[in-house]
């Protein structure tokens, strides 16, 4: 133990020296103002207790204070100051977090500034996919290129959105105070203005007093959209085309076509979600209708009014004085307003005209209003060739082309919003709907949606919303059951389009996928629709299930040879295949970086499309910031575009064939392991006490209930509660158990350490076990585990942890978790004190709460322990950075 502390005090002291200069003094800054903060609204004594506590886990890291002194210390406080303390550091860790947050993009500037191509952006893979594969194949590949992230209202983050917005705050006073001269009069005032917002952020309540409603989560997420989305995405498709062809970007017609879009499930997916109503779902769209007509309006309006250009000297086009005519036609008075405010600018007025249309739109001016985004279109392009066949190249081809990009991406809606069903409930529907009697609730229920469904496709198009994922795909027949009941909600001809999709998210569904396919290839209507389109076919992968299934390590290896054997599939019948990949945000459930999870899929199964959920604080962690934005989306198109290329399938198909007898023996030790644990009897009850599991519920995360069912196994528990509960522990258990007895059954070790040098797939699962790792504290996450009163648990779950942490270094040949990473390392070596805090006073009100004399807790100690409780939960997720 001596050692383990000197090492954790030499590693805290070597990431101290390594923090970059103005990371620090930014923490310095914003820790400080909190001080001040604590000490004006609690007393000095509030504060003297949280520096008491702040020493107390540093020296137990260090080993100079003992576990039990921490433990005494923290007991020593009345419940209330218990409170105010885990509140305090909550504070502290959003305050970090966006002190980080603000360094990562100083350093993504300094990146960009210092080499070019930067690396892993648009630039760079176009260039290599250029060298390697030639001019001809690179327009190829560009041209079918898609990115689709799905946005979903997963219950997994864990900050209200009043705290998210005060860290915005603080963030922009931050940003002042940057830009501000030193003792300037504006230095001054942001230094005030960013007290004042700690301040508040202090005095705002952390925990949510009422549940989120669909609704709310559909407003929460438009906020990513409103402040980043929009924005990136012309200049995304701005830097493809500045790589494609950087001779003149701006002054010619682009090389580059939308590659992006966005799809939701918020408001749309009703799999164990009551709350998910057809009403919420029109409702849904009708919100992301609003904010993306709002959005176009006002660029389309800022573009007009700069757009000054004289007809004299810039002649309209035949085409564009013809559409002018004919809006005067039709639109007398609104014409007449806007050629009185732009006498003699033709392509102004046009704009104009078109932004008053956009109004009418979002209105419900049927009469001025544009039917759809092909009329707005026309009328942007219309302008375009006009000023470009008039030699204003600039203007044609600049700001214009950014507003056309954007109605390209987004439509009228936004994002597509997908509907999710479980296929019990489509089951039970057609079991009622064919016996022809009276129709049950949630029959009733299942038909709105459908003719919601319709609702939205002529309103907003048939791409507003015509995938239907099924969970639990296990047949043919589940997908025929949606266009069963389809036909029966709607009169003939009626129906809406629909592409249904099967969800597979167990072990056996993904092993069973192929079967399933064909199947499905026998349905008329599938078969129809897949005419339709050119023989496309979207299947959805479920990580999240399929890792609480069988194990990290099994799901990993089962999710790619499903995607080796779907790609097979594919390619036999001719069917153009895209696969959407349920991935959670947190490692458990399929996590991490996008980009390096691209290159570790089955050769052949990207082919240019990537589709993936965006899941919970993962939309803002990655959508919160436009230059983060930025740089996520330039990462998912550069692994895009450099795993559609033969050399990377190449190498990946041969490290695969090299190490898969390897991979083999350590994936079914890893699942014996994984079952051997989950499966003792009364182990879900163990979970139960030794985490906040079911306390997480009153947290209010979101709108779904975290069990399918008011059963109380294992098995009806969603993925997410499942997760967040292990990682609240400090122990992490699903993103590395069974690793370590699945490493130890490998029969060579020098073929392990090869294929983490060689093979994508198995260096992501090492890399990505070994973060969760570091973020496993052994010493704490044993004391939650002995709260179940099952020390044979305790100790099966901590032997394979020592065994997994030291064959993964051996294998990576690394001296310490996380040593190649070292500005995650850096990270992790600094929270990790302060998040013990948290844990310590998490451990006071569970060991109440679950102690021998918790039946006879009066009412109000009950109360203030269960807020301890909750509040260090929301703490622990701030500074773990990570939930679900």
């Amino acid at each position: 133990m001596a050692n383990d502390a000197t090492r954790a005090g030499a590693e805290r002291d070597s990431a101290r020296q390594e923090m970059p200069e103005r990371l620090r003094a930014d923490i310095r800054l914003l820790g400080g103002t909190l001080g001040t903060v604590l000490a004006e609204g609690g007393g000095e004594d509030l504060l003297a207790d949280v520096e008491r506590l702040r020493t107390a886990v540093i020296g137990a890291r260090e080993g100079t204070v003992s576990a039990a002194e921490v433990t005494e210390l923290v007991e020593s406080w009345p419940l209330e100051r218990a409170k105010q303390v885990a509140r305090a550091f909550t504070v502290y860790f959003h305050l970090a977090n966006l002190a980080e947050e603000h360094q990562r993009i100083r350093a993504l500037r300094e990146r960009d500034d210092a080499v070019h191509p930067p690396r892993e952006s648009l630039a760079a893979a176009v260039e290599q996919v250029r060298a390697d594969c030639g001019e001809e194949r690179l327009a190829e590949f560009v041209a079918g290129m898609e990115f689709h992230p799905v946005l979903t209202a997963h219950p997994t983050e864990a900050r209200r959105r009043a705290v998210s917005t005060a860290i915005l705050r603080i963030g922009e006073q931050l940003e002042r105070l940057h830009a501000a001269h030193p003792d300037s009069t504006a230095e001054r005032e942001a230094r005030r203005r960013l007290t004042e917002e700690v301040d508040l952020l202090w005095r705002t309540s952390q925990l949510r007093y009422t549940k989120l409603d669909p609704l709310d989560e559909v407003r929460t997420a438009m906020a990513a959209f409103d402040s980043t989305v929009f924005e990136v995405v012309p200049e995304i498709y701005r830097s493809l085309d500045a790589a494609l062809d950087p001779s003149g970007t701006g002054t010619r017609p682009p090389s580059a076509r939308p590659f992006v879009r966005y799809g939701s499930w918020i408001g749309g997916d009703r799999d164990g979600n009551p709350f998910v109503t057809h009403e919420v779902t029109r409702e849904a769209i009708a919100i992301q209708s609003e904010h993306v007509l709002r959005a176009l309006e006002t660029a389309a309006e800022r573009i007009a009014r700069n757009l000054t250009v004289y007809g004299n000297l810039t002649p309209a086009s035949e085409d564009l004085r013809d559409t002018l005519a004919a809006a005067q036609a039709g639109y007398p008075r609104v014409m007449a307003d806007i050629a009185k405010r732009s006498p003699n600018e033709p392509h102004r007025q046009l704009l104009l005209f078109a932004t008053a249309r956009l109004r009418a739109t979002r209105e419900r001016d049927a009469d001025l209003g544009y039917p759809g985004p092909d009329r707005l279109l026309a009328d942007l392009r219309t302008v375009q060739s006009s000023l470009a066949a008039a030699g204003a190249n600039r203007q044609a081809y600049g700001e214009l082309q950014h507003l056309i990009w954007q109605a390209e991406t987004f439509g009228f809606h936004l994002a597509e919003l997908e509907i999710r069903q479980h296929s019990e409930v489509h089951a039970r529907a057609l079991e009622e709907v064919r016996a022809g009697g009276a129709l049950s609730e949630q029959t009733e229920e299942v038909l709105a949606t459908l003719r919601v469904v319709a609702w939205i496709q002529e309103r907003f198009g048939v791409d507003a919303c015509r995938r239907y994922i099924v969970s639990f795909t296990r047949s043919a027949s589940d997908i025929a059951a949606v266009h069963e009941l389809a036909a029966h909600a709607l009169p003939a001809g009626k129906a809406p389009v629909l592409d249904v999709i099967p969800l597979f998210e167990t072990g056996a569904d993904l092993d069973a996928s192929p079967e399933v396919l064909d199947g499905m290839l026998e349905l008329p209507d599938v078969r129809r629709r897949m005419e339709q389109t050119g023989g496309r076919l979207e299947v959805m992968l479920g990580y999240s299930d399929s890792a609480k299934d069988v194990g990290p390590v099994s799901a990993t290896l089962r999710l790619y040879d499903a995607q080796g054997r779907l790609t097979e599939w594919a390619e036999r019948h001719g069917v153009t295949l895209t696969l959407f990949h349920g991935r959670g945000g947190s490692l458990g459930r399929g996590g991490g970086p996008a980009s390096r999870a691209l290159l570790a899929q089955a050769p052949g199964s990207v082919a240019g499309r990537f589709k993936v959920t965006e899941q919970g604080e993962v939309i803002f962690a990655r959508y919160g910031q436009r230059a983060i934005a930025h740089r996520h989306i330039e990462q998912v198109g550069h692994a895009v575009l450099m795993t559609s290329t033969e050399t990377v399938q190449n190498r990946a198909r041969e490290a695969s064939a090299r190490f898969r007898k390897t991979a083999d023996e350590i994936a079914g030790a890893a699942h014996t392991a994984y079952r051997s644990l989950i499966d003792t009897e009364g182990f879900a009850e163990w979970f139960s006490r030794v985490s906040p599991l079911e306390e997480l519920g009153e947290l209010r995360l979101g709108s779904r209930p975290s069990r399918r069912s008011a059963a109380r196994g294992l098995g009806d528990l969603r993925a997410i509660p499942w997760v967040f509960a292990w990682t609240q522990t400090r122990v992490n258990l699903p993103g590395w158990y069974g690793l370590g007895t699945g490493l130890a059954a490998a029969s060579d070790p020098e073929a392990l350490r090869a294929a983490y040098q060689e093979w994508p797939l198995f260096a992501s699962l090492l890399d990505n076990a070994e973060m969760s790792l570091a973020k496993t504290d052994r010493a704490i996450a044993e004391r939650y585990l002995r709260l179940g009163g099952r020390p044979e648990l305790t100790e099966k779950v901590l032997a394979e942890y020592d065994l997994t942490r030291e064959l993964v270094l051996r294998t990576t040949g690394h001296t310490r978790l996380l040593e190649n990473r070292r500005v995650l390392s850096r990270a992790v070596d600094l929270r990790n004190p302060y998040v013990d805090a948290l844990s310590h006073l998490q451990l006071r009100a569970l060991n109440a709460l679950r102690g021998p004399e918790a039946d006879t807790l009066s009412a109000d100690d009950q109360r203030h322990l269960e807020r301890l409780l909750l509040l260090s939960v929301n703490g622990v997720a701030a500074g773990l950075q990570n939930t679900g």
